[in-house]
């Protein structure tokens, strides 16, 4: 039996995670009709912007993103640490900010005076709502549903937008998260939509390298006015809060592969290999393959033997997903 997604979820193996929605009735909900010549891309912007304003309302950060005519990928960090130093004040404005408050909130925020028992029971939904400000899920429904609640109204119809739930694989180490990223911020270029990964729309790594240009910088920047989760480096610490590259070596990487992509397909693989995957210890080859395939190559759990047998004690699986790709690719 398939285990609910609230289990994939664990955050004793990750914080890192990989998220795919998909439009249904046609492909062009979130870019153009072929059939019309109508333009639907400012939904794609839609999408973007509600993303960064989760990201400053949850204590869920963005890794990568890339908003395609019909569906879209995210990859997650959730910040436990960030969650846990909100205060009550924090929590209710936070929450207020995507739902209405019920009356007893409002009073307790107007100092009113309440019971014992009343300020137990605001106690009690303000521990449920920090839960729910670093669950992906609600991050995931909070961007989903009123998207989908505006481009029906904007059609004039009812009905899903989205097909289904959303899909999501964990990543449990550095070489899966970089794999997925780079996968992640090349779906326009291997869709032939954009030459280099800097000339892509509605990705990641077009921002950032846009920001780079106008002198900002993505790497250091603790402000991050961009509201992606900062390239802290090559730490010392494993998984540590920030990406754990340098953003000048992920943007090499990202080229290389981009160009690597294309030349494989004539036979070849281009010479003087990036050294962050010599530092990943990944192979260019299964490289090549996992930024193309990643989505479909890995269900659920996505990493290293060892931390897939690690993972899937504290899930509860008894038998290991995945376990033949990932040795082949992360060993």
């Amino acid at each position: 039996m398939p285990k609910p997604r609230k289990a994939l979820i664990s955050l004793d193996n990750t914080p890192y995670y990989h998220c795919v929605s998909r439009c249904v009735r046609r492909a062009f909900l979130c870019g153009v009709d072929s059939c019309t010549g109508k333009s639907y891309e400012h939904r794609r912007q839609w999408i973007v912007d509600r993303m960064k304003q989760l990201a400053e309302t949850f204590a869920i950060d963005i890794c990568a993103y890339a908003v395609m005519s019909n569906h879209y990928h995210v990859v997650l960090h959730v910040d436990t640490g960030r969650a846990s130093e909100w205060n009550e004040q924090d929590i209710i404005e936070r929450w207020g900010s995507l739902f209405s408050l019920p009356v007893i909130v409002e009073r307790f925020i107007s100092k009113d005076a309440v019971s014992n028992a009343e300020r137990n029971a605001v106690s009690e939904l303000i521990a449920k709502w920090r839960t729910r400000l670093q669950d992906i899920s609600w991050f995931m429904r909070c961007l989903n549903e009123p998207i989908a609640r505006q481009a029906n109204h904007k059609d004039g119809c009812i009905g899903r937008y989205w097909e289904g739930r959303y899909k999501s694989q964990a990543l449990l180490d550095e070489k899966a998260l970089a794999a997925c990223m780079a996968y992640v911020d090349l779906n326009p270029v291997r869709a032939g939509l954009a030459e280099t990964p800097e000339q892509s729309d509605y990705t990641s790594i077009a921002e950032r390298t846009k920001e780079l240009k106008q002198g900002q910088n993505p790497i250091m920047d603790d402000t991050n006015p961009s509201g992606l989760l900062p390239f802290v480096g090559n730490p010392r610490q494993h998984m540590p809060t920030d990406i754990p590259f340098r953003f000048a070596d992920y943007l090499e990487l990202l080229d290389w592969t981009g160009r690597a992509i294309l030349d494989h397909k004539r036979g070849c693989i281009p010479g003087n290999q990036p050294p962050i995957l010599t530092r990943l210890q990944i192979d260019p080859t299964h490289w090549l393959y996992m930024t193309q395939h990643f989505e479909s190559s890995f269900k659920g759990l996505v990493g290293a033997i060892y931390k897939l047998r690690v993972a899937c004690q504290h899930i509860g699986y008894q038998r290991t997903p995945n376990l033949t790709a990932c040795k082949r690719y992360f060993g």
